[in-house]
């Protein structure tokens, strides 16, 4: 087991220090490290330990890192890998937002994140684009996208639209089973949409913090840029402590890092409390990830066989994508603030969705694009 343990340490360790690119990527090389070159699982139940990440709430990439860790040494091996697997990102991250804090208002470093937040936007649009082809599967998941699209906008609460609209879409489409009486008993279970957020002004606390990236980490679905949605309704509108401004940088510093977006939270901790908020932040919003892949491991083979669990996460994927478009818009008013920056985003977005490129390479670009601004 000891030994087993030094190997989970030291490849995650590897690994969250060099993935750039996001999940997709991290995803890509997970793949080829465990089951092409160290075959700890067959091909199949890699792709089983995928979807069952996508069935369950947090960041697919660190979930997928957390299975391979119980997988090769159960519960030890299930803390350590995500651990490992977070651990260089984090601290990275918080060494930029103690730059960010200190040098942040300086014409340099304010000039580098000129040129990458449109790069940023438009990484998140070509997310939009790639995952709307995949989630969108017919009439049913297009109508929930529209309809939270607009509902955000109202100021819903976006955890009651993604249960909303996964619930919604698994009833749908398991109607004539439902009407047949097979069904699991879901009558009753679609919430109230409830009132409107109203923005306010909260004093700060640890233990708030604390607890608002644990709610976040419980019922974010899809993938890293979806928890931008969450980020933006707790930490701008609900409790007032950043600004857009301060949330677009928040997701830049976890772009331009290797390992997870979900950084972006060890980010936030920082601006807000220093080392104790960056760290609590980022147990935080993993606690969840554990506890979900520590259940669900062991069942995974009868997930996505069910056609309402399949239905359920259907519907959320597509309610997921609604929030990620209504937030991006968002987003879009503080990073496309001239002509300049209009053009970093469309050549950002033409290499993005001809090329293919990798967003690290836009992101430094996008920053040196900045630079260039300011020099010249």
């Amino acid at each position: 087991m000891r030994t087993r343990l030094v190997e989970i340490a030291k490849v995650f360790l590897r690994l969250g220090a060099t993935a750039f690119g996001g999940p997709a990527a991290h995803i890509a090389l997970m793949h080829q490290e465990f089951v092409q070159r160290r075959k700890w699982v067959s091909e199949q139940h890699f792709l089983d330990m995928v979807g069952a990440t996508n069935l369950i709430p947090g960041p697919n990439s660190t979930e997928m890192a957390i299975h391979l860790g119980y997988v090769r040494a159960r519960t030890p091996g299930l803390l350590l890998a995500g651990a490992c697997f977070v651990g260089p990102a984090m601290v990275i991250v918080t060494a930029l937002a103690w730059a960010y804090v200190r040098f942040g208002t300086t014409p340099a470093f304010v000039w580098l994140l000129y040129g990458v937040k449109p790069v940023i936007i438009a990484i998140i649009l070509g997310a939009l684009y790639s995952l709307g082809k995949t989630a969108v599967k017919g009439l049913w998941t297009g109508a929930a996208l529209l309809v939270v699209l607009a509902l955000y906008f109202v100021r819903v609460n976006e955890i009651l639209l993604l249960l909303g609209g996964g619930l919604a879409v698994m009833v749908i489409q398991n109607r004539k089973r439902l009407f047949a009486g097979r069904g699991p008993g879901v009558a009753g279970l679609l919430p109230a949409l409830g009132l409107p957020a109203l923005a306010t002004l909260t004093p700060f606390s640890l233990p708030l913090l604390f607890l608002t990236f644990l709610k976040i980490g419980s019922v974010w679905y899809g993938s890293g840029y979806v928890l931008l949605a969450f980020l933006r309704a707790d930490f701008v509108v609900r409790l007032g402590w950043l600004t857009d401004r301060q949330l677009i940088d928040a997701i830049a510093m976890g772009q331009v890092t290797p390992g997870p977006l979900l950084t972006s939270a060890t980010f936030i901790g920082y601006l807000l409390k220093g080392i104790a908020g960056a760290l609590l932040a980022t147990v935080a919003i993993l606690i969840p990830s554990f506890i979900f892949v520590r259940v669900t491991n062991p069942i995974i083979p009868r997930l996505r066989q069910s056609p309402w669990a399949g239905g359920f996460l259907d519907g959320v994927n597509a309610t997921a994508l609604g929030l990620m478009a209504a937030v991006s818009f968002q987003l879009s008013r503080t990073s496309f603030i001239d002509l300049p920056t209009l053009v970093i985003g469309a050549i950002s977005m033409y290499f993005l969705l001809r090329f293919k490129i990798n967003s690290t390479w836009l992101i430094l670009g996008g920053a040196l694009a900045g630079l260039a601004a300011h020099f010249f």
